[in-house]
This record gives structure tokens, sequence and C-alpha cells, in this order.
């Protein structure tokens, strides 16, 4: 059987806007796109309602597609970008695998394998066609990030793993439910396969949107039949092309470059390379990772589908954003990612860790490779967290295993943009991404949150100053071990246009005891006592413009906020101030700033 076209160079269709199709209306066009992403949206409440663990019922790490029969991606609605880019390969592949059969009326499909165009193994896919007219016509969709995968290690993330089958359960697509029926063989092989004692809940939370999104989708086609829903779609699609197009048009043509580095992996191999060439011509884009790195011995790498969403989350930063994004806007971009480099690996290479780095490399490149020609919006939609701080343990009053990935509240990695400071928990990159309060996790895990603070000096200086990064504390209540791998120390996040970058990142197991540790690469299952802590300081945003150009009544702001420190001020900003915070009377020096500043400027 032949593998999906996952590695395939993307291309543009000719737009015809649906125009030609017979009695097309343009009006009802519209009506039927905004009810497809009000279906998106609904399947993706749906998880967050009925799912059972923290990580799909609160922190909205979910996504709703919906998909033209032959798999372009027609509707999405608010969520993680990566998911609604990375969820269409997965379903092309079903549709070719099950070609002979067919899917049908009642069918319920799972998929999570990143060789067959998802992400990585913890991204659960889950999808059902609607059928119509005796064939298919929509698939609902709905993927969403697991707390286990099975594999060699509890939460998803075996940093160590050797290939992609110690990462966990690869499952390319099943058929989970087949014409209504559910295969009790399959799910209790999911089952089995799994540490997580909620997993099958929030498989069928997941399984039950993608039923509604069927039901729902099926709605509309009864309500505007099957010729005007495939017009409205042809007509989303072939729209946001024509708007793309359009938009790049008006960019000075060239090809722009730039090199972006990871530290290293989570075994050590230091500065993974992430190379991007950003052609513009015309209407035309390209995106070219030729000399990216293709050291074969990582272990970390980004799969394809992972590679193609951060591309295209990236670059919707950029433009307008009232272009939809859909199939229009991926395929006006002709992607080229080498097979075997670090960024479209061979088959069988660890994609665990990959996922976050160097996948998110992938849009601070673009960003950086842009701000030539688009300054005013190279804003790095990234993060530099390495992969989630996972805590693995036995509750004390349940008996049963828990996983918490600390997907809490912080600050950190936002970058400043032109005219705007970084604000705000973190980049746009997470989407809808909301992260648990400390009540609410501890109310759920045996740990205690003993502070979440921002950290003055974080956020890079510039005429925009970077969102400062936090400074956590998290203790565990019972015997517990922490899992991550460490990113960001030597490249934190990037300034832009003379800004300076953030903070770096630290991590500190067993905080505060004679068995302190600074992570210097990964924590790898580290075991904490009941009582002990680790203390995590993110990293902030990068700053925008030359720190000298900043209103010096805003750096005293910063100063009074205990953002920036009166040395930084001095150092960074070049503004002066008399007084002190302890005494309440800090004040700016305005002859004194222009000096310094003059003196700066002219060395």
């Amino acid at each position: 059987m032949a593998s999906p076209d996952a590695r395939a160079r993307s291309t543009t269709s000719t737009p015809s806007d649906g125009a030609g199709a017979e009695g097309f209306d343009p009006v009802t066009a519209e009506v039927i796109r905004g009810a497809m992403e009000t279906v998106a949206y609904e399947m993706a409440t749906h998880v967050s309602l009925t799912a059972t663990t923290p990580i799909l019922n609160q922190s909205n790490e979910r996504n709703a597609t919906i998909l033209a029969a032959d798999g372009r991606l027609a509707a999405l609605s608010v969520g993680i970008p990566q998911f609604m880019l990375s969820s269409t390969l997965p379903v092309r592949f079903a549709l070719e695998f099950f070609a002979e059969e067919g899917l049908n009326e009642g069918d319920v499909l799972v998929a999570n394998d990143p060789y067959h165009g998802g992400g990585h193994l913890p991204d659960y896919n889950v999808f059902a066609p609607v059928v119509a007219d005796g064939r298919v016509v929509l698939i609902a969709s709905i993927q969403c990030h697991h707390a286990d995968t099975g594999g060699g290690m509890p939460g998803g993330y075996n940093a160590e793993a050797i290939d992609i089958w110690a990462e966990g359960v690869r499952i390319p697509a099943v058929k989970v439910y087949d014409r209504g029926v559910p295969r009790r063989d399959v799910l209790y092989l999911l089952e089995t396969n799994n540490r997580t004692p909620s997993f099958m809940g929030d498989l069928r939370a997941q399984i039950g949107a993608a039923q509604l999104g069927a039901r729902r989708l099926g709605e509309i086609i009864e309500s505007h039949g099957v010729p005007a829903v495939e017009a409205a779609v042809e007509h989303a699609i072939d729209h946001a092309a024509r708007r793309f197009r359009d938009e790049v048009s008006a960019w000075p043509d060239g090809t722009y470059e730039a090199d972006v580095y990871v530290d290293h992996d989570p075994i050590g191999n230091p500065d993974i390379h992430v190379h991007v060439a950003v052609t513009v011509a015309g209407d035309r884009l390209k995106v070219d990772f030729t000399g990216s790195d293709e050291r074969q011995d990582l272990k970390a790498y980004s799969s394809f589908g992972n590679t193609r969403g951060y591309v295209v989350a990236q670059l919707a930063t950029m433009m307008d954003p009232g272009i939809p994004k859909n199939e229009g806007f991926f395929d006006s971009i002709e992607l080229v990612v080498p097979e075997g480099c670090c960024l479209n690996p061979h088959v069988g290479r660890t994609v665990a860790a990959g996922t976050h780095h160097p996948g998110v490399e992938v849009g601070e490149a673009i960003a950086k490779a842009l701000a030539a020609v688009l300054p005013e919006r190279s804003c790095p939609q990234i993060y530099k967290l390495g992969m989630p701080t996972v805590i693995y343990g036995t509750h004390p009053e349940t008996g049963e295993v828990f996983f918490d990935h600390s997907v809490d509240c912080l600050a950190a990695y936002c970058n400043a943009v032109k005219g705007q400071d970084g604000w705000g928990s973190m980049p746009a990159s997470f989407g809808n991404l909301i992260r648990a309060t400390a009540e609410i996790n501890e109310s759920i895990f045996p740990v205690l949150h003993e502070g979440c603070d921002y950290h003055i000096d974080s956020g890079g200086a510039g005429r925009w100053r970077g969102c400062p990064g936090s400074r956590v504390v998290k203790r565990v209540l019972a015997p517990a071990t922490v899992s991550t791998y460490m990113v960001g120390m030597k490249y934190p996040m990037s300034g832009v246009a003379g800004g300076h970058d953030g903070s770096p990142n630290r991590l500190t197991v067993r905080w505060n005891t004679p068995h302190a540790e600074r992570v210097a690469c990964m924590a790898n299952a580290v075991p904490h006592e009941a009582g002990e802590a680790f203390e995590y300081l993110y990293g902030g945003g990068g700053g925008w413009g030359d720190p000298l150009e900043r209103e010096p009544g805003k750096v005293l702001e910063d100063v009074l906020d205990e953002l920036v420190s009166p040395e930084s001020a001095e150092r960074d900003y070049g503004v002066a101030l008399t007084g002190s915070l302890e005494a309440g009377d800090l004040a700016l020096d305005e002859a004194a700033t222009r000096r310094l500043r003059a003196g700066r400027r002219g060395a």
C-alpha cells in the first residue's frame, strides 16, 4: 500500500472562487462556512465539557476541523494552531488506506502516528465521515493531546527513546466504530496500551465530539443540499488562496534567509540547526529548509506534519487575520523540507521532544528571515519551553497514578512587537490554550504551588519591552518523579529590530535541599520525596527596537512595577534615576538620561 503524500511539496491551485458552479450564491456559501466553523467550535467545546483529564478538560489543548471529502481543510475552530494544521494529513492517509472498502456512515477513526501525517504520539486525531447521496461529503475531525501513549516513559515524552516505537503506540488509522458499531477489540487494545486511568474517558469524549460534528454537518447538508455545501467549500478555499497571493504580492521580491539553533537534543547533541530561505516572487511564496541539520543521531526531530503546521502558524500571524485558514492558505505556500533533515526525519526517528524543538524554531526562523522586510509583523510565535515538566507518581488518596504536565499559569516567551510591549501568559502559537490555576491543579494532584511571579529583568530590553518571564516554585506532596527536556538556556527568545533577547530558562530540581541540581539538558524521572520542590525560571520574551529609543517614563514605570531593575534601566535603556524604591522617592533624571543616551549613541 502506498504511504501518504505527507512529504510532498505543496502546490497552488487556480482560484475559481466558486463562481462557476451552477446557481452559486456567495452569500449562502458564507452562511455555510460560518455554520461549519460553529460546528467545529461545538466539537471542541464538547471535549472540554466531557473529558476527564485536566490537560483536555481545562487547558483547551484540542482543536476541531472540518475537511472536504478529499481531506482538504475547509473550516476550523479557535484552538491550538499546531493541531489545526497537523490534522489533515492523517485523514488523507485514512482516505487512501480505506479506499477499497471506503469510509461509511457511522465510522469513527483514530490516528496518532507522526509518520502518517501527525505531529507526535500524544496527539490523537479522531474523525468521522459525513455521508450523503451515497458518498462522503465532509469529515469531522477533533485532535487532542493525551496524557500518555504507552512506551518506555510515563507521560508521553520518553526523551531517551531509541526510536519512535519506544515513545509509544503508533496508530496510523484504525476504525473504533464501524458503521455505527463500536469495535470493542480495538478500543480494548487502545485501553490496555495506555497508563492513564482516565484515557478511555478522554478518548470517548473525542469520539462523541466527532459523532456530534458528523450529525451537525449532516444537518447543514440536509438544509442546503450537497451541491451548495461542496460549492461553499470550494469558494472558501479559493477565496483564501486569492487573498493569500494578493498579500504576498505586496511584499518586496527577494530571498530572505535566517539561521536559528536549539541548545541541544535530550541527550546533549549540541546546536541543532534550522536554516530557512523564504523567497518572494510576485504573488508566490516559497519556504525552503534546505541546509537544516542532517545529523542522524539526534533525539529531537520534527515530523513533516509538525513542521508544516509551524510554517503556516507563523505566516498566519504575519498576514491579514481575515484570510480564512483553510487549504487555500496552506497550498499557496511552496514548502521544501528535505527528507532526512531534523524537520522531516526518516521513518522511525524519535519525535516526542522534537514536536517542540526544533519544531517551534521553524517559526522563529521564518520571523527572523522576514524581519528585514516585515519588521512590524516579525514576532516569533514560539516558546522555549523544551517540553512540559511532567510530574508522575501515585496519588496517596486514590492509589491511582497521576500525570501533572505542569500546564499551570505562568508568563513567558512573549516577544514585543512594534508598538506593543510583550504581554499575556504565553505566545499566540498556543492559540486559546488555557493554563490551569494553582487552585484547580492543587485540588486534583498532590502538589503545592508556592510561587508564580514575574521575574525581574527577564523581558528583553527594547523600544518595546518583551514580556517578563516567571519564577515558579512547585512542591510535591507525595513521592513523584520530574521529567523534562530543557532548552532556551543558550538560545533564548530572540529580540527583533535591535531589541535584546529575553532571559534564559533555568530549572533547579530538588530545589533548596542538599541534593539540589540545576538541569543542564534533561531531567529524566528525577525522584522527589514528599515535600521537595523544583524552581523554574521561565524565560522572558525578546524586545523590539533599540532600547535607547524607549520612552524614559515607561522605563521608570517598569522599575516602579519591579519588572525592570534600576541597574537595568541605566545599563540597558540609558535611563538615569534618582532616589530608590525602598524610600519611595524614585524619579527620572531627564538631563542625566539625555547625556547618558547621547554618550551611548556616540560610542
